[in-house]
């Protein structure tokens, strides 16, 4: 799988349950984590990108073909620009398979954000 670093974005390793962030409730966020957490935040108030993520997040295996998710009501040049704003903020990761493309939810997240939005 593509484990290329996103311009400004962590990647957390497999087992990694460590938000960028401290939890919101612990202290006033930085500029920069503020700024990182926001993007990913953004990423996901679009309702196609939520769903898509959501698609890829529950599918069985935990990883998604372009060809599984993509009906989502907008094209599918619509699906892969949405999927690459997931994959640009760090929320997705992605390997090339013949003509398919299949994404995964990079590794530890869910469980980060999870961790970042818990009382301190």
């Amino acid at each position: 799988m593509s484990n290329t670093k996103p311009a400004g974005l962590p990647l957390i390793e497999p087992g990694e349950a460590v938000p960028c962030c401290p939890p919101l409730t612990s202290e006033a966020l930085s500029e920069e984590d503020a700024v990182r957490t926001a993007a990913m935040f953004k990423a996901l108030g679009d309702p196609v990108r939520l769903r898509l993520f959501s698609r890829v997040a529950s599918h069985p295996g935990g990883e998604a073909c372009v060809c599984d998710i993509s009906d989502v009501g907008v094209s599918q040049p619509t699906v892969s620009h949405h999927l690459k704003k997931l994959k640009d903020v760090g929320l997705l990761t992605s390997e090339r398979r013949g003509t398919w493309v299949y994404y995964r939810v990079s590794p530890g997240v869910l469980a980060a954000m999870a961790a970042m939005l818990t009382t301190g």
